[in-house]
């Protein structure tokens, strides 16, 4: 007789996985924010859940800079502005109108902002399965960003990721070391609105689209490959 006791960890209820596709559902990008603060208490909070995200080697690559000093957060809303300049200039057209009517990031009115950075040589790790992938430590500072954005929202709090910027000079704002690369910029803070659907959803611009589009199977590429290769007649 086996009597060995097996952990199988917290059981969560039906109601839980109800909230939690919910909250998957409601995690938006915001970009709108009430200049009401958070407190300091419910930040530490989600910086704490933050850090219980999984990465590669248990190397917990990520680094999280609190931009705080009015001229930080200047620096970084004038390098967003060229930046988004030029990236209006690749839209022709209805296009460019529609580009430059949205609104792409809440660096003016989010009371919290964060620069996530990723070291890229971390000790923590000792380099456990990032030899040939070596992307996975960014990829493991995206998934504590996920983990923030849900964590947040769970308590009513948005979070805005502003990718219009040039990553190369927003470390030297903030004396980063050289092998901390830029990840995210995040806005943080209480949104005007809520909304089940994303807001370039609703302005127009990219709808979601269905998800058998993006879920596939092995045996379907092939089938789908073999389909496409020219026949023995034609290539003759």
């Amino acid at each position: 007789m086996n009597d060995t006791f097996i952990d199988s960890g917290p059981q969560f209820s039906e109601a839980f996985n109800h909230d939690l596709e919910l909250l998957l559902k409601w995690r938006r990008d915001v970009r709108h924010f009430k200049q009401d603060s958070i407190d300091r208490e419910t930040l530490d909070e989600l910086l704490r859940l933050t850090d219980l995200s999984p990465s590669v080697g248990n190397s917990q690559p990520w680094r999280f800079i609190e931009v705080s000093l009015p001229e930080n957060r200047e620096a970084v809303y004038l390098n967003f502005q060229k930046a988004n300049a030029e990236a209006l200039e690749g839209y022709k057209g209805a296009q460019a109108e529609s580009y430059a009517s949205l609104k792409l990031q809440g660096l003016t009115d989010a009371p919290v902002q964060f620069a996530v950075f990723c070291e890229l040589e971390p000790k923590q790790g000792s380099g456990l399965g990032r030899k040939t992938m070596p992307e996975t430590l960014a990829y493991s500072c995206v998934s504590a960003i996920n983990c923030l954005w849900l964590a947040a929202r769970a308590k009513g709090i948005g979070v805005g990721w502003v990718s219009i910027l040039d990553p190369e000079s927003i470390g030297p704002l903030f004396g980063a070391p050289d092998n901390w690369k830029l990840v995210a910029y995040l806005c943080v803070g209480y949104p005007v609105e809520n909304n089940e659907l994303p807001e370039l959803h609703r302005t127009g611009w990219q709808a979601r689209t269905a998800t058998e589009t993006r879920m596939l199977k092995d045996i379907d590429l092939v089938r789908l490959s073999a389909k496409q290769e020219p026949s023995s007649c034609q290539s003759k």
